[in-house]
């Protein structure tokens, strides 16, 4: 007797080919005034607020601090000659001030990933099995509720503010899983790219824009202004997301019967009808996705090393103030905003057009996005008290890890899109072990904020990012797992 693995790999090429051959024959439904692209839009406000309310209080942090005998500190000597800042005037605030040691202020800006590493893998399940829509919604109310909730904890005491950010952390488990099992019903297969870039590029426009405008807030109002302005934000997107969104094209009520046709026909091949099983010894033991771990746990130990230390060096080596100089902080991420987008394009263009095989694109996309920034991190370490260029060696390794977006990033809708909510919780959930360690282990390395040290941590980052982009290159797949494709001939790649 044959290998009956055989015979259902066999079957997902025939289903790869039909996949081309519907979308030849049933021509996409047009882009503007589409659901799947308002479902884009509306995903993406939606990462805008997770990524505001998660980078917030590292700003807020700065004037939260009773700093009588921190000033002498924030304007310690930098290794390179401090840059002179224009003079603002004090406002008289009447925010309450505490006396947290930098032991404690280090457990409540993490504590937010303890809650977060919770609910990446239960978020994947729970939105199959009880639908994305309202997983993904009520997992961003309670974090926006319990950011309201701050300024009340941070008065209570520094444990019950490290309580309240656990619990922000587990209510942003939940999204991006969700939302991957949102995109399995809404993404036709050559729209992947384009769709799920815009719906993450929230993530990136986030950071860029918390980052400046909660120094704006804390300046002309106070600290806790942050939390009541960016809670309100995410309260009005819950009432858009609630009343325009829906789990699937068929349970749309308003969506036109050519975009609905042109979906459901594009997906039928890949959505598997047993919702109720879950081949978890096959996915544990998936090749593929390990490869989809390794890379996404390597890229986003060089994004959280920058996005927590980025204002530590540039103030402690480059002699800027971060505070007063918001848009130098945010400059990367507009990068990376922009070639998230771009890159989307370019590789649905590929496929589309050029009839690239999704896994050359996939890994293409990959090693850009990983060894281009590696590249630049170290030569960012070695541009002394060059400002200038240091800044922009900085962007540019940001700015090319947005390429990624379209590597192995979304690699888990080609590999298995039934369970590809579980698939982000399994790889999410090792890849937010960097956040928690990996500036820790930085921190460490940095002891006398020397150049050297810097330029350590650096090189730690990128031999990590190109062992990543190795493994993503050897092992990555780009088309329906065997184990992903059930016996039942409606079920595919």
């Amino acid at each position: 007797m044959g290998d009956p693995t055989r015979g259902l790999v066999a079957k997902a090429h025939i289903y790869y080919h039909t996949s081309h051959y519907l979308s030849v024959f049933h021509p996409a439904a047009p882009v503007c005034c589409s659901s799947r692209y308002g479902l884009a839009l509306l995903s993406s406000f939606g990462f805008f607020v997770v990524y505001s309310l998660r980078v917030n209080l590292s700003v807020a942090m700065v004037d939260m601090l009773n700093n009588t005998h921190q000033d002498s500190l924030n304007h310690s000597r930098s290794v390179c000659p401090p840059h002179a800042n224009p003079a603002r005037p004090k406002h008289n605030h009447t925010a309450s001030v505490y006396n947290w040691d930098s032991e404690t202020q280090g457990w409540i800006l993490g504590s937010f990933f303890y809650g977060y590493i919770l609910t990446q893998i239960p978020g994947g399940y729970l939105a199959g099995r009880f639908g994305p829509k309202w997983l993904m919604g009520l997992g961003i109310l309670g974090t926006v509720l319990f950011t309201l909730l701050t300024p009340v904890a941070a008065d209570l005491g520094a444990s019950y503010l490290i309580a309240v950010r656990v619990l922000e952390g587990i209510g942003e488990g939940v999204t991006f899983p969700a939302m991957y099992t949102m995109w399995a019903a809404w993404a036709p297969p050559l729209e992947r790219s384009r769709l799920l870039t815009i719906s993450y590029i929230g993530a990136q426009l986030g950071t860029v824009i918390a980052l400046p405008l909660s120094g704006e807030i804390c300046f002309y109002l106070d600290w806790t202004y942050v939390f009541y302005v960016f809670g309100a934000v995410g309260l009005v997107w819950f009432v858009l997301w609630t009343f325009l969104v829906f789990d699937s094209p068929n349970t749309h009520p308003r969506i036109s019967e050519r975009e609905r046709v042109y979906i459901t026909n594009s997906l039928k091949n890949e959505l598997s009808t047993s919702a109720g099983f879950i081949p978890w010894r096959a996915i544990v033991t998936s090749t593929p996705l390990w490869a989809i771990v390794v890379a996404h746990f390597s890229y986003n130990w060089t994004f959280y090393t920058l996005l927590t230390l980025l204002p530590t060096y540039m103030n402690n080596i480059l002699g800027f103030s971060i505070q007063q100089n918001g848009m130098l902080s945010a400059l990367p991420y507009v990068g990376c905003a922009v070639m998230a987008v771009l890159s989307g394009q370019l590789a649905d263009y590929l496929r589309e057009t050029c009839l690239y095989r999704t896994v050359n694109v996939r890994k293409s996309f990959s090693i850009v996005g990983m060894i281009g920034p590696a590249v630049f991190l170290v030569a960012a370490g070695y541009t002394g008290c060059n400002y200038t260029l240091a800044v922009t060696f900085l962007t540019i390794s940001s700015s090319l890890g947005g390429v990624s977006a379209s590597g192995f990033n979304i690699n888990h809708l080609d590999i298995a899109p039934s369970y590809a909510g579980i698939l982000l919780g399994i790889t999410n959930t090792f890849a937010t072990i960097p956040g928690m360690v990996g500036p820790v282990i930085a921190r460490a390395l940095t002891t006398n904020n020397t150049i050297e040290e810097w330029q350590t941590v650096f090189y730690i980052a990128a031999a990590i990012n190109l062992f990543g982009a190795t493994v993503y290159t050897i092992f990555g797949r780009g088309t329906v797992q065997p184990w992903a494709v059930h016996a039942s001939s409606s079920h595919g790649d």
